[in-house]
């Protein structure tokens, strides 16, 4: 497979910039697949997975959201918030999900159960990702 340019950037940082393969991104109306010469579009992303392969590694990103531009020579995503999964504080993950599910269970004066619901997609995203990198990390046998 020919490589095209991929960067992705948060308000605070350069997440990453490299030259990859396929980049599949959770679009607004479902995933998208990348490639070289992929018709140019602008779209907006969803929270989600963002899976970048180069050869046969893959990496994923948790985004919480943001655009994609695809251009003949380039991809970019402008996320939200984007986190790599070795970035990824899973107690704090798991300590953000337990607080979201109790939320909703117990509905508590106030709730705005849009935004826990949101918190809840956030911290699985983040949960998903790091159980993928924890599959492929290396088992070292003694």
């Amino acid at each position: 497979m020919s490589p095209i340019k991929l960067d992705v950037i948060t308000a605070e940082h350069q997440v990453m910039s490299d030259d990859v393969d396929v980049v599949v991104a959770p679009g607004i109306v479902g995933e998208l697949g990348i490639l070289l010469h992929h018709a140019p579009l602008m779209t907006t992303l969803q929270p989600g997975e963002l899976l970048i392969r180069k050869g046969h590694d893959e990496t994923y990103l948790a985004v919480t959201g943001g655009f994609l531009e695809v251009r003949p020579d380039k991809i970019i995503v402008l996320a939200d918030a984007c986190e790599r999964a070795e970035e990824i504080d899973v107690e704090r993950a798991e300590a953000a999900k337990r607080r979201a599910e109790e939320q909703l269970r117990t509905h508590p004066p106030g709730i705005d159960e849009r935004r826990v619901e949101a918190a809840l997609r956030r911290s699985l995203i983040r949960l998903r990702i790091a159980e993928r990198r924890a599959k492929r990390a290396p088992k070292l046998g003694f």
